[in-house]
C-alpha cells in the first residue's frame, strides 16, 4: 500500500467546491485561525490561480490571523489614499453607513492599477453585514479575453493603456498645501503604461487588463478611438457568464487574484452599515504579450456569453413550425 504524503493529506482536507463556470470556488476544510502548513497552502494557492476568487465561510478570525494568512502570498502593501488603521497601516477599513455613505466601489475595477506594480491579491473580511444588499460581484478578465473574437484579439495585441489615480484627485483641489501633496504623490506614483493584454505570471493565460476606474487612454489612438475600444473592453466584465456574485455573511473571507479579476460592490445596502477589513498583497511587474500575434495554445475557447449553442445538443424538443 502506498504511503500517504503531506500533499495528499492536504488534498483530502482542503476541499475546493467550484462556484461558477468560469470563476470562483469555495474552500472548505480549512481553519484560518491556525497557521497553514505548506501542503495546505499549496492546495489553496493552486485553487487561487485556477479559480481566481476564493470564498472562505465561517472563519471567525482575528485581524492578526487575517494578516498572517494574506502574508503567505507575499508582503502586504499600504494604500496611499484609502482609510487605514493607525497601528496597522496595511489594513484598509471600509466602514459605510448613513453617516458615511459608500463611495468609489460601484464601478468595475481592479485594485490600484495606478501603481507600476499593482497588487497580486486582495483579502477582504466581513465584519458588519447589512440585512439586505451589499453583495460583491467579480468578473474574470481571463474569461473576458477568451470570449473575444480572434480579430479583436489581434487588434488589442501589444496595445498599452495609461493608468492614473484619478478617483482621488478631487481630494487635492482645496488649498495650496493639498496641491503640494498632490505633486508629491504624483512623483511617488507616476502614471504607468500597462499592457492592454496581460500575461498571468503563474498560469500564462492572457487577461484583459483595463478598467474604467483607473484607465485614461490607449497609446497611439485618437481620443474618440481610445474611448470606443476601452468602453467595449470594459463592458466585457458585465457578461454574466464571466461573473461570480458573493453574498456576504459574518466571518466570510473572500480573496481574489487582482491580476485577472475585476470587482464591483453595489451601494444597494445604503443607509445600512457594512464594514469590511481589507489587506492587499504587494504587486509585481506587469508583463504583456509580445511579438507577433499567435492564438493561445492549449486553451479551449470560452463562450462569448451570447447565443451559445451546445456542440452536441442530443435529442431536443420539436418546435411547432417543424411539425406536420
Amino acid at each position: 500500500m502506498n504511503a500517504r504524503t503531506p500533499a495528499a493529506d492536504a488534498a483530502r482536507t482542503v476541499q475546493v467546491v467550484r462556484l461558477g463556470g468560469n470563476i470562483g470556488a469555495e474552500i472548505r476544510g480549512v481553519d484560518l485561525r491556525q497557521p497553514l502548513d505548506d501542503a495546505s497552502f499549496a492546495a489553496i494557492h493552486a485553487a487561487f490561480v485556477r479559480h481566481e476568487v476564493l470564498v472562505f465561510r465561517d472563519q471567525d478570525v482575528t485581524l492578526d490571523q487575517q494578516i498572517a494568512f494574506a502574508q503567505r502570498f507575499g508582503p502586504l502593501s499600504i494604500h496611499p489614499f484609502s482609510p487605514n488603521l493607525d497601528d496597522r497601516r496595511e489594513v484598509i477599513v471600509l466602514d459605510y453607513s448613513a453617516d458615511n455613505p459608500p463611495a468609489l466601489t460601484d464601478q468595475w475595477h481592479a485594485d490600484e492599477t495606478f501603481r507600476t506594480q499593482p497588487p497580486i491579491a486582495t483579502v477582504l473580511r466581513a465584519r458588519v453585514v447589512p440585512e439586505y444588499g451589499g453583495d460583491t460581484l467579480f468578473a474574470s478578465m481571463t474569461a473576458a479575453y477568451h470570449g473575444l473574437s480572434e480579430r479583436m484579439k489581434r487588434y488589442i495585441h501589444g496595445l498599452e493603456a495609461l493608468h492614473d489615480f484619478k478617483p482621488w484627485r478631487p481630494l487635492f483641489t482645496s488649498s495650496e498645501k493639498h496641491q503640494a501633496k498632490l505633486r508629491e504623490l504624483e512623483a511617488q506614483h507616476p502614471n504607468p503604461w500597462h499592457p492592454v493584454v496581460r500575461v498571468h505570471p503563474v498560469t500564462g493565460r492572457r487577461i484583459v487588463n483595463v478598467n474604467p476606474q483607473f484607465c485614461v487612454r490607449i497609446k497611439g489612438l485618437k481620443d474618440d478611438e481610445s474611448r470606443m475600444i476601452l468602453d467595449y473592453l470594459y463592458s466585457r466584465a458585465t457578461i454574466p457568464e464571466y461573473q461570480l456574485r458573493v453574498r456576504w455573511a459574518p466571518h466570510t473571507i473572500v480573496m481574489w487574484d487582482n491580476r485577472s479579476v475585476h470587482h464591483y460592490a453595489p451601494h444597494d445596502y445604503f443607509p445600512q452599515r457594512r464594514t469590511m477589513e481589507r489587506v492587499t498583497v504587494a504587486g509585481e511587474p506587469v508583463v504583456g504579450v509580445s511579438g507577433e500575434y499567435v492564438p493561445e495554445e492549449g486553451v479551449a475557447p470560452l463562450p462569448s456569453g451570447h447565443g451559445v449553442v451546445p456542440a452536441n445538443p442530443g435529442r431536443r424538443p420539436i418546435r411547432e413550425f417543424e411539425r406536420g
